[in-house]
């Protein structure tokens, strides 16, 4: 059984709707992702669940029991939820340890010690409990609502875009860090980001909003491989489209020869459909049979990404390994090594 299920919700105010009729569950120590752009009512969907926002329609369930619906909203003290948000949110008054500590009155002093100490462990501070929230890094701060938010054994823990206060490095490895916390603690959780690679490196499943919609509820690997709908494919890592026709349900015809793909996609022969092609699929190859201009560079260390320009205009993403270090206004060539294709119906 799910630990939380969202079941059709539905939210906004006034007139206005934010979220509608979204669903999807969460099973007991995973760690999934709401993913989508600014607006498109991800938020609203975590403040449902914590209890901060009513519903409009559906219901949430948490640990089988109802905490949202229609005509009931049990308060989020009694949700056993914990909340990290974007702004870490501490007291700048207390000391890390307090902070930690502030929601376990309910343990003795020493009890209450070994928790905050364990907790500081975990996270990665030990020995700064004494310490006060404007002695530490972002990164350090954010670990610290991490651990506070951890320290009443909540069944599910609830993130408000918890490292876009920090810069790339750090929160690229800060997020691996959280994941693997979680992991160990065996803790449930829902992020809600607008990174695309921050929700692939912590998530399970992700689920992608566009105008308050759920449009695919998948894996990191199936929303990249497999993508839905031509929003998703377009939203999720890089690429470009290029036109095909059908030539069989498994081959199409482009200006670069015939594509094969390893199952059925399309089955109206004739019609035109336009071809996904990631970075990835592009291969650089000195006797590859497509030659193009390179019209744009982005070094990222081990690999750069060339944006390249065909003859009849067409624009393609190609990695190369960094050693192959072409300028602006060079012809290279490629080869597509696309183990799949991905393709939908013509965009006119």
């Amino acid at each position: 059984m799910p630990l939380l299920k969202v079941d059709s919700i539905s939210a906004g105010y006034d007139d206005h709707t934010v979220v509608d009729e979204l669903s999807f569950h969460v099973n007991q120590g995973e760690i999934v992702s709401l993913l989508g752009a600014s607006g498109c009512g991800k938020t609203t969907v975590l403040r449902a669940i914590a209890g901060f926002e009513p519903v409009r329609g559906g219901e949430i369930h948490i640990n089988q029991q109802i905490a949202s619906s229609t005509t009931f909203c049990n308060p989020p003290e009694k949700r056993s939820i914990g909340m990290v948000f974007q702004d870490y949110a501490l007291f700048p008054h207390l000391s890390i340890s307090d902070n930690i500590g502030f929601g376990l009155n309910d343990l003795s002093t020493s009890d209450k010690h070994y928790k905050v100490n364990n907790l500081l462990s975990a996270v990665g501070l030990p020995g700064l409990g004494k310490r006060y929230p404007h002695e530490l890094s972002g990164g350090q701060q954010q670990r610290v609502a991490l651990a506070r938010a951890l320290a009443p054994s909540p069944d599910l823990l609830l993130m408000d875009e918890p490292f876009s206060n920090l810069d790339v490095e750090l929160r690229e490895r800060l997020s691996l860090e959280v994941r693997d916390i979680l992991k160990a603690q065996g803790i449930t959780g829902v992020m809600v980001t607008h990174d695309q690679h921050e929700a692939f490196a912590v998530s399970d499943k992700v689920g992608v909003m566009r105008e308050g919609r759920m449009l695919q509820w998948d894996t990191p690997y199936n929303l990249y491989h497999e993508p839905k709908n031509r929003f998703v494919a377009d939203f999720i890592g890089q690429g470009e489209f290029v036109v095909g026709t059908i030539v069989t349900p498994e081959s199409f015809e482009t200006e670069f020869g015939i594509l094969h793909a390893d199952r059925s996609c399309i089955d109206s022969v004739g019609k035109q459909v336009d071809i996904l092609l990631r970075p990835d699929d592009l291969v650089p190859k000195e006797d590859g049979e497509i030659s193009a201009t390179i019209v744009e560079r982005a070094f990222k260390g081990a690999e750069i990404m060339y944006t390249l320009q065909t003859q009849q205009g067409t624009r393609l993403l190609s990695l190369f390994p960094s050693h192959h270090n072409h300028a602006l206004g060079e012809q290279v060539r490629v080869c597509i090594a696309a183990d799949h294709l991905i393709c939908f119906p013509h965009n006119h």
